[in-house]
């Protein structure tokens, strides 16, 4: 399988080798409280949300880690 920006956040974290990348990435995400209201959101949805720049996760950053998690896995 290949991870996308269309790929929601569940389908990442339910992986833990995608899920360990992710957190190298975005420490913490997976503990979030607000997690699981992400969960059924795409990561183009999450980017296209105030919130994530706010949290420092741009277009570039989700790419890179993708590339990384489908070089991976």
């Amino acid at each position: 399988m290949t991870f996308t920006l269309d790929t929601t956040l569940g389908e990442l974290l339910d992986n833990p080798q995608v899920k360990a990348v992710l957190e190298k990435h975005i420490p913490g995400v997976s503990s979030h409280p607000m997690i699981a209201m992400a969960k059924g959101m795409s990561l183009n949805m999450i980017l296209s949300m105030p919130q994530a720049a706010q949290a420092g996760l741009t277009r570039e950053k989700a790419e890179a880690f993708l590339a990384e998690i489908n070089e991976k896995i």
